[in-house]
């Protein structure tokens, strides 16, 4: 399994970036994501950007990898999760379609 991790775009050379995790530099391959710049957020994976993120998803995403990181060194989770207190699951807008269609299978 992998996770994809919030990092700090700060240069760009062809498809390499350079980015800054937790404040330690880095570097990921934009093959993926050429419509990166400097300032943006991207989302890693084994050393590639997947997606461009908006800040705030950057730091959501953030908090919440730093609640589980909490809860497995027997912490509790605190706000990691605040943004989904409260609210009903939602399914993404194709699945939704497909149901209120009556498909039940793909």
């Amino acid at each position: 399994m992998c996770l994809g991790i919030p990092v700090l775009l700060t240069a760009v050379d062809g498809i390499r970036g350079e980015v800054l995790e937790d404040g330690r530099p880095g570097l990921v391959d934009l093959s993926l994501t050429p419509e990166a710049r400097p300032g943006d957020w991207v989302l890693a994976f084994l050393g590639a950007a997947r997606g461009i993120l908006t800040e705030t998803e950057a730091r959501q995403i953030t908090a919440a990898l730093a609640g589980l990181r909490s809860l497995m060194e027997g912490g509790d989770l605190g706000d990691a999760f605040a943004d989904l207190e409260g609210r009903e699951p939602t399914l993404p807008p194709h699945l939704q379609a497909a149901v209120d269609a009556g498909r039940s299978r793909g």
